[in-house]
């Protein structure tokens, strides 16, 4: 079953998000009361390369399917912690197209990109940045951390919520950083 597991919002800008029962998301903006909510860009990195950027990481979605790996080889980390809003199961997000719609309970994303790892995680669990950030044997960079999505329609979303993914038209576009 695809499924929301949990839903998490800080209203700080802190590496882990806080669990609650349920979140709001508001079209164009992303996650009532977190402080990644905005128009513009909100990660600080962003806003100081750029403040006036298009919000493109308005909702950070992770798969538990990565905790558990995480977990398994020793990590102690849960929902949230590694700064998502929506933690999922059953959809392998890494591997969706950009442009990828979701629906989750009455809210929908469309997927933006590839959350970019920093070392900011290597702070909160040591060694774990060389989990979610690995190279292929040709040097290429694996991101694993997550992706990246804005609002497109707003609604309530809670831990059980079904997800329903609707692909773009082909061709279909592989996720890059954003």
């Amino acid at each position: 079953m695809t499924e929301v597991v949990a839903v998490a919002r800080d209203a700080a800008h802190r590496f882990s998000k806080q669990l609650c029962p349920g979140i709001v998301l508001i079209a164009g903006q992303g996650v009532e009361g977190d402080a990644h909510r905005g128009v513009t860009v909100q990660h600080r990195s962003r806003v100081a390369q750029d403040p006036t950027q298009p919000n493109l990481r308005q909702v950070h979605l992770l798969a538990a399917e990565l905790l558990d790996e995480l977990n398994a080889k020793g990590y102690d980390v849960g929902p949230g912690e590694m700064g998502e809003n929506v933690t999922t199961r059953g959809i392998d997000l890494l591997a969706l197209p950009r442009g990828t719609r979701l629906a989750l309970g009455e809210a929908e994303v469309e997927v933006t990109g590839l959350r970019n790892p920093c070392a900011q995680i290597s702070g909160f669990r040591s060694g774990l940045l060389s989990e979610v950030l690995m190279r292929t044997p040709e040097g290429g960079l694996v991101r694993r951390a997550g992706i990246m999505a804005v609002v497109t329609r707003g609604g309530a979303v809670t831990p059980g919520d079904a997800i329903a993914v609707k692909l773009p038209a082909a061709p279909h576009l592989p996720l890059e950083r954003v």
